[in-house]
């Protein structure tokens, strides 16, 4: 699992001659920093003077920013082997008909495959954001930077996923999964942008205030 080495690791793969890991990749692990950060705000707020009665929401927020957290983690591997199976499919035979047929048939499982990983991570970082957003309100007032670290990495991986959707489904012949792939993003995108953008002020306004 790539996720298993170490970061200066990924970074060389990012950083090198070959496609993957790629953007899908590096928007995962930006959505899995920004559901961490989540995480860790939670955890720093437990026991904390004038957080006691936000405890209960604050564990509920925690287990399902762990949960995002590993899904985007593991979205990393998904985003490369999706990239990977189509690269491999552009490489199929076509001599005959029957070839070109076949050939056609995997492109177009491999496209849709390449859209619907980003789709489930832009869906993801939407939920980091929300919960980036909740535990501005309720976390831990001197870890509240981190919050606000956090909603930015949502947003700008759920952006990211957004154009790993954008540049596949206008190949997908199923034109009403493409529409609604695209349609899906975009909405998360504008709907996340200003969730984003409201939590960042928050988070400015409790450490100016």
């Amino acid at each position: 699992m790539i996720t298993q080495g170490s970061i200066d690791q990924f970074l060389d793969q990012l950083a090198g001659a070959q496609p993957t890991p790629g953007g899908g990749s590096a928007a995962a692990i930006m959505g899995a920093m920004g559901a961490a950060l989540v995480s860790m705000v939670c955890n720093v707020s437990f026991g904390k003077k004038g957080c006691e009665s936000a405890e209960p929401q604050l564990r509920a927020i925690l287990e399902r920013s762990e949960t995002l957290r590993r899904r985007l983690a593991g979205m990393v591997a998904e985003d490369i082997a999706a990239f990977d199976a189509l690269m491999a499919a552009y490489k199929l035979p076509k001599a005959s008909q029957e070839e070109k047929a076949r050939r056609s048939q995997i492109i177009q499982a491999s496209l849709r495959r390449a859209t619907e990983v980003p789709l489930e991570c832009a869906r993801a970082c939407a939920e980091v954001v929300e919960l980036a957003q909740r535990v501005t309100a309720q976390g831990y007032r001197h870890v509240i930077s981190d919050a606000g670290v956090g909603v930015a990495a949502a947003d700008a991986a759920l952006r990211s996923a957004a154009l790993n959707v954008f540049i596949n489904a206008p190949a997908l012949e199923d034109k009403d999964f493409a529409q609604r792939a695209t349609d899906e993003v975009e909405r998360l995108s504008r709907a996340c942008a200003a969730d984003s953008a409201a939590t960042y002020a928050a988070v400015r306004a409790k450490l100016e205030g």
